[in-house]
């Protein structure tokens, strides 16, 4: 039964999502019913979802749209909570325990996700139907450990903020050392992100597990572990987007510094290269090196394209989820057809030139959302 916290944040963030987001959420709803001549309605989404529950590959990219989503959810709400009308919420529900504030937020967020859930309910039925049980289980296992995640992110942002702004262990302990200019955003993400920081980490740990789980007859195949990558990337745009918010909001100063933009495209494939520590002692100690290293650049590669993109079109982030869907989708079937080896030199030339002919340019544009 719905506790009086979850029925003010169903009203207050779940319907205020739906009314921002309609537009686009009718868009999908009419290229997946009105697209579909009327006769073909049933068989063609009864054929998606088979492919959904019978198919590690169809479920993967599935899940990573899925994943696209949540992002968008997480970034409304983590937005909504910053405002002066949502302030009662810093001293009425953080007089609730923990659980309650969890279970609270837990029904929020299924509310927000109700599409998906849906969606995948249904799938969930047609492939047991069917006979198919691994994968029905493994959407179930993710999409719960996704609420859950969602909630443990919104109880501590509004208990840290409710805690006040003192300052992190880590930058007690590091206070006097000299910090190069890359580390100040990861000083700032174990600073005041950590709890993103954790959840985009377990969401890249269940990617890498589940993946080599399903594909365990062919887990030398480069393009599943080159899949795997390209998943765990596309679950660090928060981040991603984080570092362009950080820049232009804390660090708007840089571009009067004496630094030629190769320098700085560089400086930012070292953050990178630094958020993504754990994914690279995984690859060098699971892979050969060569292979390792091939995965890594590509990974950083395809980091740097979506970061890059943000310069070219500002802090949008409905736009920027719409634009990563998109490159989600090419990459993923240009991995495919095994050109892995390509898109590192092609993601860093786009990467660079859309750097390049907009950093100076850019007008700090952000998305009034």
């Amino acid at each position: 039964m719905r506790q009086p916290l979850s029925n003010v944040l169903i009203k207050v963030f779940g319907n205020g999502f739906y009314q921002v987001h309609a537009a686009i959420l009718l868009f999908v709803f009419f290229v997946m019913i009105g697209a579909v001549p009327g006769n073909m309605l049933i068989t063609y989404h009864k054929s998606l979802m088979l492919g959904m529950t019978s198919s590690p590959m169809m479920l993967l990219l599935v899940a990573g749209v899925w994943l696209l989503y949540v992002f968008k959810s997480w970034h409304y709400v983590t937005g909504q909570l910053l405002t002066a009308d949502k302030q009662f919420l810093f001293y009425s529900s953080n007089s609730l325990s923990r659980y309650k504030q969890l279970a609270g937020w837990c029904y929020a967020q299924t509310f927000i996700m109700l599409p998906v859930l849906i969606y995948a309910l249904l799938a969930v039925g047609v492939g047991i139907s069917h006979h198919y049980y691994i994968l029905p289980v493994a959407i179930m296992v993710f999409l719960t450990g996704i609420i859950w995640c969602s909630a443990v992110l919104y109880v501590h942002m509004l208990n840290r903020l409710i805690e006040g702004s003192t300052q992190s262990v880590l930058l007690r302990l590091t206070g006097k050392w000299r910090k190069p200019y890359f580390s100040v955003y990861i000083y700032h993400v174990f600073d005041r992100l950590k709890a993103p920081y954790v959840i985009t980490k377990a969401i890249s740990w269940l990617i890498v597990t589940g993946v080599f789980y399903l594909f365990a007859d062919v887990r030398s195949d480069l393009r599943v572990a080159g899949i795997a990558i390209l998943a765990v990337i596309t679950a660090h745009v928060v981040l991603i987007f984080e570092e362009r918010r950080f820049e232009e909001t804390q660090l708007s100063f840089s571009r009067n510094l004496p630094y030629s933009r190769f320098r700085l495209f560089l400086n930012f494939t070292v953050i990178y290269f630094c958020l993504l520590l754990p994914e690279t002692i995984w690859l060098f100690s699971r892979f050969n090196l060569l292979m390792a290293a091939e995965l890594l650049f590509a990974g950083l590669s395809t980091a740097m394209l979506f970061h890059s993109l943000l310069y070219w079109f500002g802090l949008n982030m409905e736009k920027y989820i719409q634009w990563i869907l998109g490159l989600f989708m090419v990459l993923f079937w240009v991995i495919m057809f095994h050109l892995l080896w390509l898109l590192i030199p092609l993601n860093l030339i786009v990467a660079y030139l859309f750097f390049y002919n907009n950093y100076y340019r850019y007008q700090g544009m952000m998305s009034k959302e």
